[in-house]
């Protein structure tokens, strides 16, 4: 079945405006000594900058920094840490490249300053529920990316349960941007996010993407990230490094569903694919 029109075909961004009428691919750039995929591997500047033109030259809308890993069970850090790691790297990239750049943190006081270093959009796994977060997106005119999440990365693997997890994610995600919208933050800057794998277990997962099309009759665009995810793993039995094409699978199936923004550490791969179901939807390439 086609996915239903969505109404915000653009997302404004600070000062880029996000054409959404095909669908487009943030890439992941961690720079985090922890993260589940590469921790490590772009911890230092020249690293994160090299890793970002690879990201943009493979054809990413959105280049996505974080320095907090949010893997099940991951330790908090401190926001003067998480500051020092990605204000320098947004910056620098933003001085190289004309791209968006995303800030992944739920902390206002690393919003403030990765913003002040040029990102343009903040995507929050807390969806702007911390002191101050709200406030903040409303003021700066960011775009702004709402997660579900159930508890925290600490805990939210700790037996999750959801009488029906399409039902309740919905529901959040839908009281969350009236939230913002009562804030301030106009509903062009608005996009959704279902946390896949956060605080969910495989079959919530796999219910979440198989009914998508609920979400994306939200209203917002919305945003999938299932890039190398534990349950593929688990799904396939495949390491981390084995789970391409079982991601790229589910980015088709996203993308034929209605989502605008596929979150991903294998950009080439992914924007093959979503540019390829888009142009089966639309019937037309150009």
């Amino acid at each position: 079945m086609r996915p239903a029109p969505i109404r915000n075909m653009q997302w404004r961004c600070r000062h880029k405006l996000i054409d959404l009428r095909r669908p487009v691919v943030m890439g992941i750039l961690n720079v985090t000594p922890d993260s589940f995929s590469d921790g490590g591997r772009f911890a230092t500047a020249a690293a994160a900058l090299d890793r970002a033109a690879c990201i943009v030259a493979e054809g990413a809308t959105i280049v996505d920094v974080g320095g907090e890993s949010t893997r099940p069970g991951a330790q908090a850090v401190a926001a003067e840490v998480e500051i020092a790691r990605v204000a320098p790297v947004i910056e620098a990239i933003r001085a190289r490249f004309d791209v968006a750049v995303s800030i992944d943190t739920s902390k206002p006081e690393v919003m403030a300053a990765a913003v002040d270093a040029g990102a343009c959009i903040v995507n929050d796994v807390g969806a702007l529920r911390a002191p101050g977060a709200l406030e903040f997106a409303a003021g700066s005119g960011v775009g702004v990316c709402l997660m579900h999440m159930r508890g925290e990365p600490r805990t939210m693997q700790d037996d999750p349960r959801y009488e029906d997890v399409v039902a309740e994610v919905g529901a959040f995600l839908g009281a969350e941007r009236r939230r913002c919208l009562e804030a301030g933050v106009p509903a062009e800057s608005i996009a959704l996010d279902p946390g896949i794998g956060f605080g969910k277990l495989i079959k919530h997962n796999l219910a979440l993407l198989r009914d998508l099309a609920a979400i994306v009759a939200l209203g917002s665009p919305v945003l999938v990230g299932v890039s190398r995810k534990s349950f593929i793993g688990r799904v396939l039995d495949r390491e981390v490094a084995e789970r391409l094409y079982g991601g790229l699978g589910l980015a088709a199936l996203a993308t034929a569903s209605g989502a605008k923004i596929v979150r991903t550490h294998d950009v080439a791969p992914t924007v093959d694919v979503v540019r390829i179901v888009d142009a089966v939807l639309q019937g037309s390439w150009e």
